[in-house]
C-alpha cells in the first residue's frame, strides 16, 4: 500500500469517527402505544422519542405508532417480542393474566396518591424486570394514571346502586371488581369507549379522569366521582435482542433517556390529574365527592381482591404487599 493510499485511509477513518453518520447505517425501530397523540404517555413518549433520537446524532430513529394504529393493546407485548415492533407501551394491569404480579397497583384503594404509586412502582420494578428479562424484554420505565374515579349517569352513592348494571372492565382485576359487585363485567379497549357508551354495550366505568377526557366521556356519561380507587401504571419496554444489538453507548443513552420519562411522566401525570377533572366539570359533568358509604364498600371490596390476590400472585405477590405496607 502507497505513502498516499495509507494517508487517506487514516483520514477517512478518523473522519468516520467523527461523524457516526458516515460510520454506521441509521438503526430504524418502530413503537406501539394504544393511547391517543393527546394522552399523557403518549405526550411523554414523544418526548422520550426525540431525546433518543437527539442524542444518537440521528443514527436511532424510532416510528411511534399511536391509538392502536399498528398494534392493538393485548397484541403489543407479543409484537415486541416478535420482532414485530421494537419498542411497546402498556397498561401493565391488562396483562394481570399472565402474571398477577403485573396486577398489585390495580388493588382498590392500595395506591391513592402518587407518592404510594412510586412507592409501589420502586419495589416491584425487580419483579417486573425479572418476568420481562425471561421473555426477552426490557423494562425502561413506569408511569402511572391519575387516580381512577366513577364514571355514570346519575350520583353513586353506594355500590348496590352498580348492580345489575354492564361495566366497563379492561383488566382481571376490573372484571373481578364487577362480579364482587354485582355488575356485568364487560371488556371495552379506550379507543372503543364512545361507542360502547352510545350504543348501551356499557352503563358504568371507573377509569381516570385523563382516559375520560381523551373519549371526551361528557358525550356518554353525566357524573364523575373522584375515588383514588387506584393508579395503576403503564411499562415502556424494548425487545432485549434490539437493545443488545445497538453499542454500549447507545444502550446507556437509552437508559438515561428512560430515567429522565419516568421522572417526567410523573409530573405529566399529576399535572392531568388536575387539569383533565376539571376538564370534566366545564364540559358539563357533574363531579361529586364520593360518599362515607361508598368509600366503606370500596375499602370492603378491596380487602377482599387483596386477599384474593396475594393467593394468585404466591410468595412473590405477599414479599411485595408486605413490603409496601411496611414502607408506609
Amino acid at each position: 500500500m502507497t505513502l498516499h493510499r495509507r494517508q487517506f485511509m487514516a483520514g477517512a477513518a478518523g473522519l468516520a469517527a467523527l461523524s457516526p453518520s458516515l460510520g454506521h447505517a441509521q438503526t430504524r425501530w418502530q413503537m406501539a402505544t394504544p393511547y391517543a397523540d393527546g394522552n399523557l404517555h403518549t405526550r411523554n413518549i414523544r418526548t422520550f422519542i426525540e431525546d433518543i433520537q437527539k442524542a444518537s446524532n440521528g443514527q436511532l430513529a424510532v416510528q411511534l405508532h399511536s391509538n392502536g394504529a399498528l398494534l392493538k393493546m393485548p397484541e403489543i407485548k407479543r409484537g415486541v417480542q416478535t420482532g414485530q415492533v421494537q419498542l411497546g407501551e402498556i397498561l401493565l394491569t391488562a396483562y394481570a393474566n399472565e402474571d398477577p404480579l403485573f396486577d398489585a397497583d390495580a388493588l382498590p384503594q392500595l395506591v391513592v396518591n402518587y407518592a404510594q404509586a412510586k412507592r409501589l412502582s420502586d419495589l416491584q420494578r425487580p419483579f417486573i424486570e425479572a418476568r420481562f428479562a425471561r421473555q426477552g424484554l426490557s423494562l425502561l420505565y413506569m408511569v402511572p394514571w391519575p387516580p381512577a374515579g366513577l364514571y355514570s349517569q346519575e350520583p353513586v352513592t353506594s355500590l348496590e346502586q352498580l348492580r345489575g348494571q354492564r361495566f366497563r372492565t379492561f383488566s382481571p382485576m376490573t372484571n373481578r371488581f364487577a362480579q364482587l359487585i354485582g355488575a356485568q363485567p364487560t371488556l371495552v379497549q379506550a379507543a372503543e369507549l364512545a361507542q360502547a357508551f352510545a350504543t348501551g354495550v356499557v352503563q358504568a366505568q371507573i377509569t381516570s379522569a385523563a382516559t375520560g377526557v381523551d373519549t371526551q366521556s361528557w358525550d356518554y356519561a353525566k357524573v364523575f366521582t373522584p375515588l383514588g380507587f387506584s393508579m395503576t401504571k403503564n411499562a415502556v419496554f424494548v425487545s432485549r435482542r434490539a437493545l443488545q444489538g445497538l453499542s454500549e453507548q447507545q444502550q446507556q443513552m437509552i437508559r438515561a433517556a428512560a430515567e429522565a420519562a419516568e421522572k417526567r411522566g410523573y409530573e405529566l401525570s399529576e399535572q392531568a390529574a388536575r387539569e383533565t377533572q376539571a376538564t370534566l366539570g366545564q364540559r358539563g359533568m357533574r363531579v361529586l365527592e364520593p360518599s362515607a358509604r361508598l368509600l366503606e364498600d370500596l375499602t370492603r371490596v378491596g380487602s377482599t381482591m387483596a386477599e384474593e390476590w396475594v393467593q394468585r400472585a404466591g410468595e412473590d405477590g405477599k414479599k411485595l404487599l408486605d413490603a409496601y405496607r411496611a414502607s408506609a
